[in-house]
């Protein structure tokens, strides 16, 4: 009887962490679809230029979503440096998008399924899941660091060098 009180009680950390990473996810994609909306536009000040429009809006999501989960996410976790955090979220948010866009390959050009619906499964489904699963494991493990963890620290930032 007393099990779930127990796992919530040894979990509660990561549940919470869990949590706030979905919202602070799904502000950055309101921030994203939104900025890209007012951007490219009729009459928007980028209106033919779509790429740029949405290199902006990922770029300015991006560094949202970085901030909140630095100051809210994981804000009692130890501060390693500004630099090397957002090099370091940056990177593995590009390798949280090679994911979705490996799926939506393989999907795509490997099975065949060419369908607005298969493509949209395979990246925004599975891709995003698997993605954002991704973003969380690294974020955590290697951005924002637990206060007891400053070895990491360190070979993190080697890496982000490299």
């Amino acid at each position: 009887m007393n099990v779930i009180p127990a796992l919530y009680r040894r979990f509660a950390q990561l549940v919470h962490e869990v949590a706030k990473f979905g919202v602070v996810g799904l502000l950055a994609f309101v921030v994203d679809v939104g900025l890209f909306n007012v951007l490219r536009g009729d009459g928007g000040p980028l209106h033919n230029k779509v790429i740029t429009a949405k290199a902006i809006s990922t770029a300015a999501a991006a560094t949202f979503a970085y901030f909140a989960n630095r100051h809210w996410t994981w804000r009692h976790r130890a501060r390693t440096g500004i630099r090397r955090e957002y090099v370091l979220f940056f990177v593995f948010n590009g390798i949280g998008l090679a994911i979705a866009e490996a799926c939506l390959a393989i999907s795509h050009y490997g099975l065949g399924f060419h369908s607005k619906l298969a493509d949209n499964i395979s990246a925004n489904g599975i891709g995003l899941v698997l993605g954002t699963l991704f973003r969380f494991w690294s974020y955590r493990r290697w951005v924002f660091l637990a206060l007891d963890e400053p070895e990491r620290s360190e070979q993190a930032a080697g890496a982000a060098v490299v």
